[in-house]
This record gives C-alpha cells, sequence and structure tokens, in this order.
C-alpha cells in the first residue's frame, strides 16, 4: 500500500520560514518524481515545485522561486519543502505527490493528506 505523509505545517509569521516533509511508502522511491502543490479556499490546487527522481533537476512555480527549495533523500524516502520569506498568500493545505515522469506538473499517481501552511501575523 502506498502511503504519503506530509508534516511540518503550522503558524508563521511573514517572513519566516517553514520545512515540509513527506515521507513515503509502498513505492520505490527513486523511480517516481516528487512534486509539491497547495490548495488555497476556494481555488483549485496549484504546483508549487517538483523534483525528479535522482534529485538531479528541480522546476518551481513562478510564485515561489527564489523562496522555496525542493529536495529528496532517496535512501531515507523523503521529500522536503524549505520554504523561506514566507507571505501571506502562501497560506494553504500543502500535498505532496507522486509521479512517474521527468518534471511533471500534472497526471499524479499517489497523494498525501495534506499539511496545513498559515502565514499571519
Amino acid at each position: 500500500q502506498v502511503q504519503l505523509m506530509e508534516s511540518g505545517g503550522g503558524l508563521v509569521q511573514p517572513g519566516g520560514v517553514l520545512r515540509l516533509s513527506c515521507e513515503i511508502s509502498g513505492v520505490t522511491l527513486d523511480e517516481y518524481a516528487m512534486g509539491w502543490f497547495r490548495q488555497a479556499p476556494g481555488k483549485e490546487r496549484e504546483f508549487v515545485a517538483v523534483i525528479t527522481f535522482n534529485g538531479g533537476r528541480t522546476d518551481y512555480a513562478d510564485a515561489v522561486k527564489g523562496r522555496f527549495t525542493i529536495s529528496r533523500d532517496n535512501a531515507e524516502n523523503v521529500v522536503y519543502l524549505q520554504m523561506d520569506r514566507l507571505k501571506p498568500e502562501d497560506t494553504a493545505v500543502y500535498y505532496c505527490g507522486a509521479a512517474l515522469g521527468f518534471l511533471p506538473r500534472a497526471d499524479y499517481d499517489y497523494w498525501g493528506q495534506g499539511t496545513q501552511v498559515t502565514v499571519s501575523s
């Protein structure tokens, strides 16, 4: 059974930092690209970042480029999203996903349950 579990969300002030983690089980992680998406209230889920199966390349949404960093540790079956200089508009539920493909922004095979990130003073 494939399971993805996000953690690390919470309440942070504007300009603050958070690091999200996504632990994966039930799949051979190094076969999958891993991505982060987010969904704010009343909005559709949107792409945030993706990393190739071996961590060699990454891709980011324009809204987070230069502030967020995606990384992975295949030996530990974990993917991270380091979020710096957070803004109120980053407030959302953040989801990790696993996909076959190079740097996919859609058509993910597996999803976690999400973790809430709230950026507010």
